[in-house]
């Protein structure tokens, strides 16, 4: 069975500057939280090490995003497909778009699917000047996305914004209902609003969930697994969020979790397969 990992940045040029590299001892910190071990790709910083990684955990693909400016970081789109063009056929490159200007924001995109990326990410409570989801500047950017059936990724949970307020699921339910044909999944699986996001996705089938890192013994676990084995095996992304998570690690724990076989091969391979519209 192939294997997905829908959100790794790996130890390379920008991303060395962001937040999860730069600051090791907080990334750490954070991965020994949930009960892992930090990945040796990551203290090292190693390429290489990340590769042999994924190939001991038997990861085939890793789909890559970068970061628009913001107080997280930034890694430029161009960082981003260049090391996806340096191993080829092992990652996928999704575009982060830089989101104050509407006109520079929509040729950015227009811009990034030529060049072959997959997918598009707004992080809008992480930009400069923070956005919410449903900010009406944005609207303009989904219907873009919708219209040229481009599928969007969104930091819709975790420490995406200043407060908590930056990931009410209740903007995220509003787009959802103004672009019903905008394929959108919400990184970091919407948390810690597990019980409304579930409740949302439930609501619209264009939403997809990838909890990623807080998946693992945070509360709301029990939920997320009971909706990606149930209801939400069709539309459940199974994602490392390395370096944050090791790639290995965090498979082997996920392999234990008491997922039906036909739903585990559409959580690890065949929800981000069809989300990103690629080939057989």
């Amino acid at each position: 069975m192939s294997v997905i990992d829908f959100r790794i940045r790996p130890p390379y040029k920008g991303f060395l500057d962001a937040v999860m590299y730069s600051q090791p001892e907080r990334r750490d910190r954070f991965t020994r939280q949930l009960g892992l071990v930090p990945s040796r790709a990551a203290t090292e910083k190693s390429c290489e090490l990340l590769l042999k990684e994924m190939d001991e955990a038997g990861i085939d693909v890793g789909v890559v995003v970068g970061r628009s400016p913001g107080f997280l970081g930034s890694v430029p789109n161009e960082t981003v497909m260049e090391f996806v063009k340096a191993y080829p056929g092992r990652f996928h490159a999704i575009a982060s778009i830089e989101l104050g200007d509407r006109r520079r924001a929509t040729k950015e995109i227009d811009d990034a699917m030529a060049a072959g990326f997959k997918a598009i990410n707004f992080e809008p409570g992480a930009q400069v000047v923070p956005l919410a989801i449903d900010d009406r500047k944005l609207y303009p950017l989904y219907a873009h996305c919708e219209d040229r059936n481009i599928p969007m990724m969104i930091l819709a949970g975790g420490n995406a914004g200043p407060d908590l307020a930056t990931t009410t699921p209740i903007a995220l339910d509003r787009v959802l209902a103004d672009f019903p044909q905008l394929k959108i999944v919400a990184a970091h699986g919407g948390w810690p609003w597990v019980h409304q996001v579930l409740h949302i996705a439930f609501r619209h089938p264009n939403l997809y969930l990838s909890p990623d890192m807080y998946l693992v013994e945070m509360p709301g676990m029990a939920d997320y697994l009971k909706a990606a084995d149930g209801f939400l095996a069709e539309r459940f992304i199974y994602a490392s969020s390395f370096p944050l998570c090791p790639v290995k690690g965090y498979f082997d724990w996920f392999e234990k979790l008491p997922i039906r076989p036909e739903n585990r091969e559409r959580i690890l391979w065949k929800n981000a397969h069809e989300f990103l519209g690629l080939s057989a």
